[in-house]
């Protein structure tokens, strides 16, 4: 435990772009490690990136194809027996809060690699994520680490404006992913919680490239001051819907979808502001819930917007899709909604929420007709209330 503690102030006090140096320096010391590696989930989150200061060619790993992927999948240690020696190659997943960073690789002696020393380098490894958040305020040694292309600028603005691509709390487990991740530019979602509450924004600006990653920002924002200033969620879709209209006067609109749950009693409030959709899986149905169609942001001067009441049960799982995925387009005609979006989420239903938005999107691509200029967003909210089964 003092180790741990040791090396959370080694953490600290490191500069922010050598945290990796510092954490191989304190488990080398510490613990006798011969090897200490950092990998990080890239933005299409279907590889796992190397962040080493050492200047050796960069090697990605397949997420679905390398034990260091499966131990991110499965959010669980792994271990790999070295070839020549006893020594083990230890796969620790680097997540904090349910959001999936990447994976610490220690190598150590057999006689090393004792149940007790794990924990505390488990330990380690959660302070390391942490302070990779804190340090991307100050560097951007990690976020180029996790790109294997270039973003577009459109893409680059929609990264920047997310919370997180993951998140898990007590009572409910959030995932999203953006696809192209790349190449995205209108598609956006966002979270936050205050303990009391969750509010989740839904977000997709008409039109393509930078001007729709600017006419979401601006509504993203809109929705963040609104929220931030602690009014309801019909205001907060009001004062956005003014200023998205006052920039634009109707020439452009952002279609939401915008959801309030009270985390103590799973009751919900929603309000369908465009082209979203939600869709529920309980227990072995799934089902598209129907909302009131209201106005998109910014179509109109004053728009007035209503909140509707929903509850959601303990083994919920709510899935919010926009236009991209529901009309991609079938090899034969059709959409995917038609034929393949109720399969999918039966398909996926045993995998966590972080996990559940990569392979819907992996579906969609696989079943649709071509490549499509249109992005697509899944966002999976899983609901445990009170009873986790």
């Amino acid at each position: 435990m003092t180790e741990s503690r040791d090396a959370g102030r080694a953490l600290r006090a490191s500069a922010p772009h050598a945290l990796l140096d510092t954490v191989r320096d304190h488990i080398a010391t510490v613990y006798g490690a011969t090897c200490v590696r950092l990998y990080l989930t890239d933005y299409g989150g279907t590889v796992l990136s190397p962040c080493d200061s050492s200047g050796d060619e960069r090697r990605l790993l397949s997420i679905p194809n390398s034990p260091e992927g499966r131990a991110l999948g499965s959010q669980e240690r792994r271990e790999q027996q070295v070839p020549h020696g006893d020594f083990v190659d230890h796969h620790l997943p680097v997540t904090v809060r349910g959001d999936r960073i990447g994976i610490l690789t220690v190598r150590l002696s057999g006689d090393r690699s004792t149940p007790a020393v794990l924990d505390e380098l488990r330990q380690v490894t959660d302070q390391l994520g942490h302070e990779i958040l804190v340090a991307e305020r100050d560097t951007d040694i990690y976020q180029r680490v996790r790109r294997v292309s270039r973003l577009t600028l459109a893409a680059e603005m929609q990264w920047q404006l997310l919370p997180a691509r993951a998140c898990t709390a007590e009572r409910y487990a959030l995932g999203a992913q953006l696809e192209p991740a790349y190449a995205v530019h209108g598609d956006n979602f966002d979270w936050a919680s205050d303990g009391e509450e969750l509010t989740l924004a839904v977000t997709n600006g008409m039109g393509q490239g930078v001007d729709a990653s600017l006419l979401t920002h601006l509504a993203v924002s809109a929705l963040r001051n609104a929220r931030r200033a602690g009014i309801d969620l019909a205001d907060q879709a009001a004062l956005a819907d003014q200023a998205v209209y006052a920039h634009h006067r109707g020439a452009s609109h952002v279609s939401t979808l915008l959801v309030r749950v009270e985390l103590g009693t799973g009751r919900m409030e929603i309000i369908d502001a465009g082209s979203p959709q939600m869709w529920r899986l309980r227990g072995k149905t799934v089902e598209r819930i129907e909302l009131d169609r209201q106005l998109p942001l910014g179509m109109f001067e004053e728009s007035h917007y209503a909140a509707e009441s929903f509850t959601v049960l303990p083994g919920d799982r709510l899935i919010f899709v926009s236009d991209g995925v529901y009309e991609a387009p079938a090899p034969r005609g059709g959409q995917y909604v038609e034929a393949a979006l109720a399969r999918a989420l039966h398909a996926t239903r045993l995998l966590p929420a972080a996990l559940v938005p990569g392979a819907l999107l992996r579906d969609v691509a696989e079943y649709r007709a071509a490549e499509t200029l249109d992005d697509a967003l899944v966002l999976c909210f899983d609901w445990f209330g009170d009873h986790v089964d």
